[in-house]
């Protein structure tokens, strides 16, 4: 165990167990059952099913939705919506006001910064895989601190692609996530997947109001959903407060940097362990589906995607969440 994670532990915690937090440490991931109350859940769901609607018109993906192919209005298909606090203030709410920033103190300590978020559906009946990747190579900080909450809307079980990590990778190698031509792809190449045990790959199932949490170095991904019921997962990035950002952030929120939990940090904390810098997406970020998928996108769309990133404002998060004015 390392010192930093001794001095996590010193510290009381509100929610997690010790137990709970040394197999998090050690693992690199966890999942809780059942932790998020009931009314959050029918919030984030209204919310959820109000952006679906909206979809409807959509024929592109663009910064906000993220399209399956086969996407239409009559039957709308959603890979993801990026940046729910953007968009809508319950989700800033959720993210900022709920027992999950109390859970990221539990593991990341008692000052906790928030990242980004973003709303991956998995839809029925074929929603996509997500290849195995680490997520801190899109967005490099200065330390490992950075973790992943995802919230359950519904029960997930092993047909709906839950979320699957490999446990204990978070203390391996951090694999590079270009592939031999020099294109930044978002996951592991076949030959780095053999060298690893991925039969030792955990898929993490719960009922509704479960959440799970992932450190930003395993290795994990997601199947495609085989059953007849979508997969909705919100998930929620928050750090340390002294872990800072390297790179634009892909998934560009105004509520970057924002500290939802303890105090601001006075001096950032560099981890010594090199990390892979991905490409600028100061101009424009699709999604990881486009990118693992290595599907074309148009001049046009880029543009948009461009325009749409750029009126974004930049490090002047509101401090109310009824300030987020929803599109």
């Amino acid at each position: 165990m390392t010192e930093i994670e001794k001095q996590i532990l010193a510290q009381p915690a509100t929610i997690l167990s010790q137990e709970q937090r040394e197999f998090y440490f050690e693992n690199g991931y966890l999942v809780v059952e059942k932790i998020v109350p009931q009314e959050w859940l029918d919030r984030m769901s209204a919310v959820t099913n109000e952006f679906v609607d909206r979809s409807r018109s959509q024929h592109k993906s663009d910064s906000v939705f993220d399209l399956e192919p086969g996407h239409t209005s009559e039957n709308p298909r959603l890979r993801r919506l990026s940046s729910p606090p953007e968009h809508h203030p319950e989700y800033w709410a959720y993210a900022k006001e709920s027992i999950i920033a109390d859970l990221a103190a539990d593991l990341v300590g008692p000052d906790v910064k928030y990242h980004h978020s973003k709303l991956n559906f998995k839809w029925a009946e074929g929603g996509e895989e997500v290849k195995w990747h680490h997520d801190i190579s899109f967005w490099p900080h200065t330390n490992y601190s950075p973790l992943t909450i995802g919230t359950y809307f519904c029960d997930v079980g092993p047909d709906q692609g839950p979320l699957g990590v490999v446990p204990g990778s978070h203390k391996g190698e951090l694999y590079s996530q270009y592939n031999d031509k020099g294109q930044w792809v978002g996951c592991l190449a076949d030959e780095d997947l053999a060298n690893l045990d991925m039969a030792a790959a955990k898929f993490l199932t719960g009922p509704a109001g479960s959440v799970t949490i992932h450190n930003c170095r395993v290795i994990h991904g997601s199947a495609v959903n085989h059953s007849d019921a979508g997969r909705p997962l919100l998930l929620n990035v928050y750090s340390a407060a002294d872990a800072c950002p390297y790179t634009a952030n892909p998934l560009k929120t105004r509520f970057e940097g924002e500290i939802v939990r303890g105090k601001a940090a006075r001096w950032a904390r560099h981890d010594p362990r090199p990390c892979e810098m991905p490409p600028d997406w100061s101009d424009g970020y699709v999604s990881i589906y486009s990118l693992q998928q290595e599907e074309e996108v148009d001049d046009d769309q880029m543009k948009v995607i461009s325009k749409q990133m750029a009126a974004i404002p930049s490090g002047t998060p509101p401090h109310d969440a009824d300030a987020v004015v929803a599109e």
